[in-house]
This record gives structure tokens, sequence and C-alpha cells, in this order.
């Protein structure tokens, strides 16, 4: 039987985006998720924040991190969840397991508008974002030349 390792989640930015470069040339971007729960439990309000550690590994998705992701920005993410083993200074096997995004079927989406509070509508709406790659569907020309319509 096939098995899915598919993760979706929404939250926001508990810290400003960290990028490392390694010594092949290749980066990563590490981003801290904080997905918040809210409920009325007996008339008092309640809230849970599970901490999310999340790793974009693609170029084009690490630029609009650095260039637009701040601490507070809300972002929806796609991506599979991974786990890394390492040694602590002890030699003590240790084990990571975040989000990581990579390859065409990881997805961020910025939910906000534009940093500074002068986002457009569809920031605003939470439909403007980036997706496969980084491209940014708001930068599409509204003339597509092969969505003519048909009389």
């Amino acid at each position: 039987m096939a098995s899915l390792n598919r993760v979706m989640l929404i939250g926001n930015l508990g810290a400003d985006p960290e990028t490392r470069s390694f010594a092949n040339g290749g980066k990563v971007c590490n981003l801290r998720l904080a997905c918040t729960e809210k409920w009325t439990k007996d008339g008092e309000r309640k809230e849970k924040t599970e901490w999310v550690s999340v790793d974009v590994f693609q170029d084009g998705l690490i630029g609009v991190c650095e260039k637009y992701l701040r601490k507070g920005s809300k972002v929806y993410i796609e991506g599979k969840f991974t786990t890394r083993k390492w040694q602590d200074q002890s030699g003590n096997d240790r084990y990571s397991t975040s989000v990581a995004l990579q390859g065409f079927d990881s997805k961020l989406i910025m939910l906000d508008g534009k940093p500074g509070g002068g986002g457009d509508e569809r920031g605003q709406q939470g439909n403007g974002g980036y997706g496969q790659g980084g491209s940014a569907m708001g930068d599409m020309d509204d003339s597509i030349p092969f969505a003519a319509s048909v009389l």
C-alpha cells in the first residue's frame, strides 16, 4: 500500500527568516512557524501554540522568504515531514523533525498584505502569494494569449 507524507499549516512566523549557505553553493532558509489553536471552554478562552520548524530549499522560495517575510508574517506552507539525525557535543545521537519545502509540490503562500501594512487587495484577502518556485502570482500578465474567449 502506498503512503503519504504531506503537511499543510497556517501560522505566524515567530522570528525573521534565517538563511544559511552550504559549501556546495546550496542554501536553506529556516522558519519558525507558530500554529495557534483557540477555543472557549466553560466560558473561558483558551489557546495552545505548536511551534514548527520549516526548512525551505527552493531558491525561488528562499528569495521570497528573504525579501518579504518577517517576524509575525502569516503564511500557508505545504511540504513534507523530514527527520534529521545529528550528534551533540557529547557524541549522543539526536533527531530533529521539521517540514521541508523542497521539490515541485511544495508551497508557500503569503497571507498578509505587503510589508509595512500597504497590502494590495489580493494580499488583504489572503489570495496573493507565492507558490511553486517562488513565482509571484500578482506579477502575471492579464492578457494571456491562449485564453481568448470563443464567440
